[in-house]
Order: C-alpha cells, then structure tokens, then sequence
C-alpha cells in the first residue's frame, strides 16, 4: 500500500510503500484527548516501512497499559502525526486522520472499547476488546 500525508501546516510529512501491520481504533483515555475526539485511528507500521520529513515534537507518558508511549506533533500546528510504544519497539503509529487519502484506514480492531464515550459509539462489526488485547 503506497501511503502519504501530514500535519496541517504541512511541516511533518511521511510517506510509505508498505502494508500496515494492523490497523486499529483506540478509546483510550490519551488517544481521547490527543486526537480531540472519541477516539484515534491509527495504521501501525514498522519503522524502516515509512519516511518523515520536517521536525516533531515529542511528547512521552504511561499509556493506560502502563507503557510507555511517544506521541510525536507538529510543533507549528500541533497536529498529532504519529506514536511509537514501548511494548512494540520497530513499530510506528501514524495517525489516520493524516492521511492524504483517509479512506486507506480500514478498522480491523477496536481497543480499549470500555472508554468509548456515548457520543462516539463503537462499531459492532469489528473485533474489540474492552482493554487492550494480549500481545504475542
């Protein structure tokens, strides 16, 4: 799959020729308030799959797993562009709604679906865990 996009400004740009490893809708607390919405959507990629160009600004917390997460903004726009967690070292997120064509994300999991706001009801047609799902 050959994907692209940015922040706003167009600052943070990133490009790839790669499948997604998985792509997921989360409901977690931080996702919530990163992405100003119900929820992020996001494609998770292996590091060396994708290409950034421009200057983020990072930000570290626990995520409601516990592990540590790295979410990386523009810092003109502030726009969030991708994450990268500590549990899946080699892999980053990029966020869907930065995408120069939004239609590429297909959710194939929802997670942490017990913090889905009643405003931004979860689907009932794609798998979804409460919390997070095992890790292999």
């Amino acid at each position: 799959m050959k994907i692209s996009g940015g922040c706003l400004c167009g600052a943070i740009r990133f490009d790839g020729n790669a499948d997604p490893m998985f792509q997921a809708k989360c409901y977690c607390i931080d996702c919530r308030k990163t992405s100003g919405a119900g929820h992020a959507a996001m494609m998770g990629f292996a590091d060396s799959a994708l290409r950034f160009t421009g200057q983020a600004k990072e930000y570290q917390s626990k995520a409601d797993s516990g592990n540590d997460v790295m979410r990386a903004f523009c810092p003109t726009c502030g726009s969030g562009v991708y994450a990268r967690n500590a549990a899946m070292p080699g892999m980053t997120f990029v966020r869907a709604a930065t995408l120069d064509d939004p239609n590429l994300f297909k959710a194939q999991m929802i997670v942490w679906a017990a913090r889905a706001p009643v405003w931004d009801a979860v689907v009932a047609d794609v798998p979804t865990f409460a919390e997070s799902p095992p890790h292999p």
